[in-house]
């Protein structure tokens, strides 16, 4: 089994930064992938950002966003910049744990999430 725990949310100016952090424990060895989440009240669930043999990234976070990892400490780590109000959203870290993953910023693709932590930008 896996425990996800995301913290670093916030509220910011719109064209400031956040880091968010997701400290993974447990069955960790078994992790195929892992990415950030966001989703915002009445709205399906979207994929910003994911790690699996390479970086994955939604076209609104390209070139602002970078996702990243400490394979030692098993932290993911998603540093936001430049930071819009449209970027306002609940932000969940998750993982696919011990199967296959063809589509790595696919929600229905993960089989384990931490419980969220928010981000609000105001203009």
């Amino acid at each position: 089994q896996l425990q996800l725990v995301e913290s670093g949310g916030g509220s910011v100016q719109a064209g400031g930064s956040l880091r968010l952090s997701c400290a993974a424990r447990g069955d960790t060895s078994r992790i195929e992938c892992m990415g950030w989440f966001r989703q915002v009240p009445g709205k399906e669930r979207e994929g910003v950002a994911a790690l699996h043999a390479g970086k994955y990234y939604s076209d609104s976070a390209k070139d602002r966003f970078t996702i990243s990892q400490d394979y030692d400490k098993n932290v993911l780590y998603l540093q936001m910049n430049n930071l819009k109000p449209e970027d306002t959203a609940m932000y969940y870290c998750a993982a696919v744990h011990a199967r296959a993953i063809r589509r790595p910023l696919d929600h229905s693709e993960y089989n384990f999430w931490g419980q969220g932590t928010q981000v609000t930008v105001s203009s």
